[in-house]
C-alpha cells in the first residue's frame, strides 16, 4: 500500500526581525508563495497546505491558488501550528512534512529525499535533514550534533562541537524540512515546553527532551531561512538565477 504524505507550511504574520515577513515581495511574489510553489514541485507530496495565523495570509494564498488553513495566534512555534492544521484537515497521512515558510529557496528535491529516507527509516519518529557548512557563526543558524548512527543528540545556536582539541572540518546546519510520524507530532505538540527548548529557543529540543527518536540525513545544497534584512537581500539576489523559479509557472 502506498504511503500518504502531506506537506504543511507553518507561517505567522508577526515577526520581530522582519515585519509581515510572509508577505514580503521577492521578485514579484510574496515570500510564502515562493515556499509554497517550490514545495509544490516535490513529487512525493500527496497534498500541500499553508498553516497560518492571519486572514491577510489566507487572502494572499487565495490570490495565488495556494491551499491555506487558519490556525491560532497563540502557538509557541511552527510545529504546534501544523499540528492544529493537521487536525483541522481531518484526514490521515503516514508522514507529515513540516516545510518552514521562511525558506523561499527550499529545494523540492530535498523534500523528496527526506520523504524517501523516512519511509526507509520508520523506526525514527522524526527526520531532521542537515547540510554541511563551514560558516555557521550566526546564532540564527541551528547546529546539529549526532551519534555514530546519525541519530540527533543535540541542537544548538552555539558553534558546536567546540574545537577545543581539534577543529571540525565542517558543521551540520539544520535544514528546515522536518518529517514527522503522526504520533510523534501529536506527542510533541501536546507536551509542554521543555527546559532546553526555552533556553536555546529551538523547538525541536523538546522532541529530544521528551525522548522522541530523531535521525538526520546529510543533504547537498544551500537553502537558508530569511530571518534578517541581510538574508532578504541574499534571497532576492539568488532567486533571479534559481533553476526552480522558472518552473513555478508551468504547474
Amino acid at each position: 500500500m502506498n504511503k500518504k504524505v502531506i506537506g504543511l507550511i507553518p507561517t505567522r504574520l508577526s515577526s520581530t526581525r522582519l515585519q509581515k515577513k510572509p508577505l514580503i515581495d521577492i521578485n514579484g511574489l510574496p515570500l510564502i508563495i515562493h515556499t509554497y510553489k517550490r514545495a509544490k514541485l516535490a513529487k512525493k507530496l500527496d497534498d500541500l497546505v499553508i498553516c497560518c495565523d492571519d486572514e491577510a495570509i489566507i487572502n494572499v494564498a487565495k490570490k495565488f491558488n495556494a491551499k491555506a488553513i487558519l490556525t491560532s495566534k497563540k502557538h509557541n512555534n511552527g510545529t504546534e501550528r501544523i499540528y492544529e492544521g493537521y487536525l483541522k484537515l481531518k484526514k490521515k497521512y503516514d508522514l507529515i512534512i513540516d516545510i518552514q515558510g521562511d525558506e523561499p529557496l527550499i529545494s523540492p528535491n530535498q523534500i523528496d529525499q527526506v520523504i524517501k529516507f523516512h519511509l526507509k527509516n520508520l523506526k525514527s519518529e522524526i527526520i531532521l535533514p542537515s547540510l554541511k557548512s563551514k560558516d555557521i557563526s550566526s546564532y540564527n543558524i541551528v547546529k546539529v550534533v549526532t551519534d555514530v548512527d546519525d541519530n540527533v543528540i543535540y541542537l544548538s545556536r552555539s558553534k558546536i562541537p567546540h574545537g577545543f582539541i581539534k577543529k571540525s572540518k565542517y558543521y551540520l546546519k539544520h535544514l528546515s524540512i522536518i518529517s514527522f510520524l503522526p504520533d510523534s507530532l501529536k506527542k510533541f505538540s501536546t507536551s509542554p515546553q521543555t527546559k532546553l527548548e526555552k533556553i536555546e529557543g529551538i523547538e525541536l529540543l523538546r522532541a529530544l527532551e521528551i525522548g522522541l527518536r530523531m535521525k538526520t540525513i546529510i543533504l547537498r545544497g544551500n537553502s537558508f531561512s530569511v530571518d534578517i534584512k541581510k538574508d532578504l537581500k541574499k534571497a532576492k539576489r539568488f532567486i533571479k538565477k534559481d533553476k526552480f523559479f522558472k518552473l513555478y509557472f508551468n504547474e
